[in-house]
């Protein structure tokens, strides 16, 4: 696996590729990789000749009060981890090379609808700094496909979007959430529970399981089923952000009718916030 830190280089090593008529795959990732990253590497592996990963911790989609500063680095342990799962590639850029003329003047992309409410409105101009990103990273990398993550459920959506709108040659593809033995969705920011909030973590998951039970055995009344998942998540000690039952292609606020939801919840364990989903189509056997 070579490793790269300019445009340059990605698109000259990209063309090579593409010259021996290989199929071009691209993961975007902010680096300190776990294993959900390295199976959308091994994912991306299965359906190209050719995978490119890219690590950028992306100032514009963190805001003022945001970890930033304190978001974990580790290049050497993640080359190995994409290595291992099958990477070919890896553009590894500086902040100047994504942004030379500053941020100030970076064209945004903004997908609307989808990136309101939810991670949205907790986190104004994140998901505008989302899209800018994957944006430029696709047209450096120009790839056949990329492969996501679906623990990001509203990120997802909000690429698909873009995707489509900007009628961008790329095919999008969602990996399940790769999960611990006990439910937790994995994340880069679990690093920063203690033993202690660890434990009480997979609360998490098993709340969006007790909605999803109740979904499935007829319960309609999405406003009671919510007040009482937030009633289980602050008991075990969590401070809900969002907890919402919603379409899973729109996200709108599910009505009574939809077969397709998705629940999403927020919440912070100390100063860690958790993100998770869980996807119900009511007509899958």
């Amino acid at each position: 696996m070579n490793t790269v830190k300019t445009v340059l280089e990605l698109r000259a090593a990209v063309a090579r590729a593409r010259g021996e008529g290989k199929r071009i795959a691209f993961v975007p990732t902010m680096g300190n990789l776990h294993s959900g990253h390295a199976a959308l590497v091994t994912k991306a592996a299965q359906r190209a000749d050719f995978v490119v990963a890219s690590i950028f911790v992306n100032p514009l989609q963190f805001g003022p009060s945001e970890d930033l500063d304190k978001y974990p680095r580790t290049l050497a342990a993640d080359q190995e981890k994409l290595l291992e799962a099958g990477c070919n590639l890896l553009f590894a850029p500086t902040v100047e090379e994504m942004y030379p003329d500053g941020m100030g003047v970076q064209t945004r992309v903004s997908v609307p609808q989808l990136s309101e409410g939810l991670c949205g409105a907790s986190r104004p101009g994140h998901f505008e700094g989302v899209a800018t990103v994957v944006s430029k990273l696709f047209n450096m990398v120009q790839p056949d496909l990329a492969v996501f993550g679906q623990k990001d459920f509203q990120q997802l959506a909000v690429i698909r979007a873009m995707v489509r709108d900007l009628n961008m040659p790329i095919q999008i593809i969602g990996e399940p959430t790769v999960r611990a033995e006990d439910g937790l969705a994995l994340s880069s920011r679990n690093g920063y529970l203690s033993a202690e909030q660890r434990a009480t973590a997979p609360v998490v998951y098993r709340t969006l399981g007790q909605l999803a039970a109740g979904i499935r055995q007829g319960r309609r009344d999405f406003p009671a089923l919510i007040a009482e998942g937030q009633e289980t998540l602050i008991a075990a000690g969590l401070k809900p952000d969002y907890l919402e039952v919603r379409h899973a292609l729109s996200l709108r606020p599910a009505i009574d009718t939809d077969r397709d939801l998705v629940i999403l919840v927020a919440a912070y364990l100390g100063p860690t916030r958790l993100i998770d989903n869980l996807h119900l189509n009511l007509d899958d056997n």
